[in-house]
């Protein structure tokens, strides 16, 4: 497998008044194409401020960050917009629908700012609501939706522009857990189909999913271990795209 994410020494201080804040000392990691990766650690750990500079929401202090090839540590914020519209899908804790849109409509998004033309923003959404098992609520608004189909809509708009990196951040904090185990049945599923997804979390029965775990404390890389048994796909989840709660 090919390198999707390679770190360098990262560090990111956070100045607060007088108070500088170290929020990550020193991180060197890899993440290859195709895997399926959980980030772990509790508050004040540096899982948060990881998951925002991965997502090119953030910049580092110092160090690099090489996403697909490309050095965007020190790009500028339009540079980085551009990026995360063409390489990353974001699925958060909350959602981040747009409540007054259809769901068809919120999975556009991220088409419609990569000026993909209407009928095509239409098909590939269509196409990607079916994926996610949500074909027949196309005119449905988010507040219309359970919690767990709110988050499937939100992993088919991440899916829009194909993007190499899938990232979800703490994606069933806000989910029972009977639906938890559906969305990261669904994340496992997209990886079975060739998808890099990193989940970050503070949940070991959400880590347990994934292939392979980081830890995180105060600032520093303290473990990355291959989970040698993943927790297994349900026999009752279906095909991906099956009907979930």
């Amino acid at each position: 497998m090919s390198e999707l994410i390679r770190l360098e020494d990262l560090v990111k201080i956070y100045n607060t008044g007088s108070l500088r804040v170290l929020g990550l000392n020193k991180i060197n990691l890899s993440i290859n194409k195709g895997e399926f990766v959980s980030i772990m650690g509790h508050s004040g750990s540096g899982k948060s401020t990881l998951m925002n500079i991965l997502g090119c929401l953030d910049t580092p202090t110092l160090g690099r960050y090489y996403l697909d090839g490309t050095d965007v540590a020190g790009m500028s914020p339009d540079e980085l917009s551009r990026i995360r519209n063409k390489k990353i899908g974001f699925v958060f804790q909350s959602f981040n629908l747009i409540s007054r849109m259809t769901i068809l409509k919120n999975v556009e998004v991220p088409l419609t700012y990569a000026r993909v033309r209407p009928s095509e923003r239409r098909r590939r959404a269509l196409e990607l609501l079916e994926l996610v098992g949500l074909s027949s609520r196309i005119d449905h608004q988010p507040n219309e939706l359970s919690g767990g189909q709110r988050q499937r809509v939100a992993i088919a708009r991440a899916l829009a522009n194909d993007p190499p990196l899938i990232l979800a951040d703490e994606p069933t904090g806000n989910l029972d857990s009977q639906t938890s185990i559906e969305i990261m049945e669904l994340f496992a599923r997209l990886h079975q189909n060739g998808a890099t997804v990193v989940v970050v979390t503070h949940e070991e029965n959400i880590a347990a999913y994934t292939d392979r775990i980081i830890t995180f404390n105060d600032g520093r890389l303290i473990s990355d271990r291959i989970n040698i048994a993943p927790t297994a796909l349900s026999d009752t989840a279906g095909a991906l795209g099956g009907r979930m709660s």
